[in-house]
């Protein structure tokens, strides 16, 4: 994937290249830059959900010409034995997503369990705060909301640390900001926090 440049977006969509790098993300996107450095053709990314890690995984496939599974935890243990074999054999990388990794997944077949033992795994974490700061840009942008940096500083001491999180209040603001006809302000981002149940009524809050 050396064609990644930076900056680089949110996976707001399925355009290659709407990846935000981050040092959240980025020793998987390393390891999948290097894949001749795997000790075998096989590999599984983990992280949360909302997190861009299937989009990482496109981009992984139209850079290396690799196969991808996508819930590979949900998956067909026989299935799944099967493409890591193949995987092997063709010399085609094979990326595997799943929330969480191998020895998590209590995998009851032992020839596709001594294979995933065998099979290295990278992450990516919950957002930092430049992360969650690009997102909420990126993802109010999107719908038509600026995000000033005295709201966004406002919000990033007082959110929940995770993808999900940050879906859901760019919803709630949105849903604010169209109510009351206005863009974002502190007194918007408190009620939009407060929907969220990131913060109560019981806080001091500036």
């Amino acid at each position: 994937m050396s064609q990644i440049a930076l900056p680089l977006l949110w996976p707001a969509d399925d355009a290659i290249g709407d990846f935000i790098l981050s040092a959240t993300n980025v020793d998987a996107v390393r390891h999948l830059e290097h894949r001749a450095l795997w000790p075998v053709m096989t590999t599984v990314l983990t992280g949360p959900r909302k997190s861009g890690r299937s989009l990482l995984g496109r981009i992984f496939v139209a850079e290396s010409g690799g196969m991808l599974i996508d819930d590979a935890d949900r998956r067909d243990e026989e299935s799944l034995f099967h493409a890591w074999n193949a995987a092997q054999s063709d010399r085609r990388p094979l990326l595997l997503i799943a929330d969480r990794p191998p020895p998590i997944w209590q995998v009851t077949l032992p020839d596709l369990r001594s294979r995933l033992a065998a099979t290295p795994a990278v992450a990516i974490g919950d957002p930092d705060d430049a992360l969650a700061a690009a997102l909420l840009e990126k993802l109010l942008g999107a719908r038509g909301l600026l995000l000033s940096p005295p709201v966004a500083a406002y919000i990033l001491t007082r959110m929940d640390r995770s993808h999900v999180a940050i879906g859901r209040l760019v919803d709630a603001l949105d849903a604010a900001a169209l109510v009351r006809q206005q863009g974002l302000t502190i007194p918007l981002a408190r009620k939009a926090l407060r929907a969220c149940g990131f913060i109560d009524e019981s806080q001091e809050i500036g």
